[in-house]
């Protein structure tokens, strides 16, 4: 093997390998990169808008801060909603809840199996002690909620500079491969970027959508906790294919204690929604920017909620999006390196030919 015309997707999978496995050692510092630069992916085009409308005023800096102050506002107008609205309703939630799940063990289908009720019984446990820990340790979760406060900080500082030197910085890392390769690398970068920009707006596209619907059903049906429902099914949609699938089975189990006439009712709703949004609404968003298969959805959700837990299953789609074009990239790289080998040999013997 010619390693020397390799060399670029040599390095190239290394340094993936290497990227990749500072999510295991540096979990904090990579998460904090990652979470930059998809929010900065969410806010170029809002920085792109401003720049295109204020050319001969404003450089990049003075965009980009533009840009940060715009989504610090926007996230505090969101907070302060989510504070009267969700909060309030979220919390009564958490108290009810083991009360709900003992509800569940009068229900003659549970009491009927021995597997169902020791699950049961299991939950009960788990609930009672999980909302007593929220109830009791308000100063553990002040301090937690502090220093997630600095992380958030420097997030939207890593943000803000990659705003401002985004292209930048991936010219200098393309810099750093082989010259030869310069274009390629670049081209591979913007591959990346679009790849990674129309995942996480489809992803959100479609929390937005699965909330909303969500919380129409509940309040239409009169269902109680119908913001936290609705909150839940939209987060869940980050976690594709098994994500929703959790949500729907949480939100139609915690209907029996409740409403139990429509249990089968929200089931279908539940179903409904989930064959809707990936049937239909997810590829008419996303296209074929994001071309993956569900199998490889679902293992690498579950790869990623066995090495890095919840934050895994969250970030496990968009390293799959990303590993994705690299290998496509190094595959097509090979097959030019092979193709211009063969037609070498085939030039080279007729030349010699025609000298003789």
């Amino acid at each position: 093997m010619d390693f020397k015309s390799y060399r670029t997707s040599i390095i190239l999978a290394l340094v993936s390998g290497l990227l990749l496995s500072t999510f295991w050692f540096f979990p904090d510092f990579a998460f904090i990169i990652f979470l930059s630069l998809l929010l900065q992916l969410v806010l170029r085009p809002v920085m792109n808008l401003i720049l295109r409308f204020m050319r001969w005023r404003f450089s990049n800096g003075i965009a980009a801060g533009i840009t940060m102050i715009l989504f610090i506002a926007l996230l505090i107008l969101f907070l302060t909603l989510l504070s009267r609205s969700f909060l309030p309703t979220f919390t009564r939630f958490i108290s009810d809840l083991p009360n709900l799940t003992l509800n569940l063990q009068d229900i003659q289908i549970f009491n009927d199996s021995h597997f169902l009720a020791t699950e049961i019984d299991a939950l009960l446990i788990e609930m009672r002690s999980f909302s007593a820990q929220i109830l009791r340790s308000s100063l553990s979760i002040a301090l937690s909620i502090f220093s997630k406060f600095i992380d958030f900080v420097i997030i939207i500082f890593v943000t803000f500079y990659l705003l401002k030197d985004g292209h930048l910085i991936q010219s200098y890392l393309a810099g750093l491969f082989p010259h030869a390769s310069y274009t390629r690398i670049m081209t591979l970068f913007d591959r990346i970027l679009d790849g990674l920009r129309a995942y996480i707006f489809s992803q959100l596209i479609m929390c937005l959508i699965t909330a909303v619907v969500v919380f129409i059903y509940f309040s239409m049906q009169g269902l109680p906790y119908a913001s936290v429902f609705a909150f839940l099914s939209g987060l869940a949609e980050f976690i594709p294919v098994l994500g929703p699938t959790i949500a729907s089975a949480f939100g139609t189990i915690l209907t029996i204690p409740t409403a139990p006439s429509l249990v089968w009712q929200t089931l279908a709703f539940y179903i409904i929604l989930t064959q809707v949004n990936h049937n239909i609404i997810y590829p008419a968003i996303i296209g074929k920017a994001v071309n993956l298969h569900p199998i490889a959805i679902i293992l690498g959700v579950i790869l990623g909620d066995e090495l890095l837990g919840g934050a895994g299953m969250f970030l496990a789609v968009p390293f799959i999006v990303i590993l994705g074009i690299i290998i496509d990239d190094i595959y097509k790289d090979r097959m030019i390196v092979n193709h211009a080998k063969n037609l070498a040999k085939t030039v080279l013997p007729s030349s010699t030919e025609t000298k003789k």
